[in-house]
């Protein structure tokens, strides 16, 4: 596994997002009630964790076609804002 830090995390150029890439991610993963139903059931509580989910279920990219592990995804970022419980 690749470890991405992020350097500016208040960067958010994109729809309030650092980028496209973090907010395509970000849109399918707090609008997809399937994707909401595994965070919950698998207690998932950052996105390395549904990251490696989405993997072992053979999941490589949203339907938009943004891969779950582009370098370009603020991982800080979805975990901050997505996952802050």
């Amino acid at each position: 596994m690749q470890t991405v830090y992020q350097t500016d995390l208040t960067d958010r150029t994109y729809n309030g997002w650092t980028n496209y890439e973090t907010w395509n991610v970000a849109l399918w993963i707090q609008n997809d009630e399937s994707i909401y139903n595994m965070i919950n059931e698998h207690a998932i509580c950052c996105y390395e964790e549904l990251l490696d989910l989405f993997y072992d279920c053979g999941s490589k990219q949203t339907p938009d076609g943004v891969k779950w592990n582009d370098p370009k995804v603020n991982r800080a970022e979805l975990n901050g804002d997505v996952f802050d419980f």
